[in-house]
């Protein structure tokens, strides 16, 4: 597969890329406001950006798109185990 064809293919699944930046960040830009966003670790910090651009893509994209949910899923389940590390 070229390139030009898995952006046509990623613009179906996941929907535009100009979409994806401009609700990502916004997400990103509240996430990193809270309070707590210091405190967290940088697992937890990467998986909450993660999770933004997953949302994003459901939100501009494919909101059927099975990957996206299965993803967010991944991304706390491994934000989770580090809590269970620390216990």
């Amino acid at each position: 597969m070229n390139i030009e064809d898995l952006l046509i293919e990623r613009n179906s699944s996941h929907g535009s890329f100009h979409d994806n930046g401009r609700i990502s960040q916004g997400i990103k830009s509240v996430i990193h406001s809270g309070p707590n966003w210091q405190r967290l670790s940088p697992i937890k910090r990467e998986a909450l950006d993660m999770i933004a651009s997953k949302i994003s893509r459901i939100l501009s994209g494919d909101p059927n798109y099975p990957d996206n949910f299965q993803d967010i899923i991944g991304y706390a389940t491994l934000a989770l185990e580090e809590c269970d590390e620390k216990k």
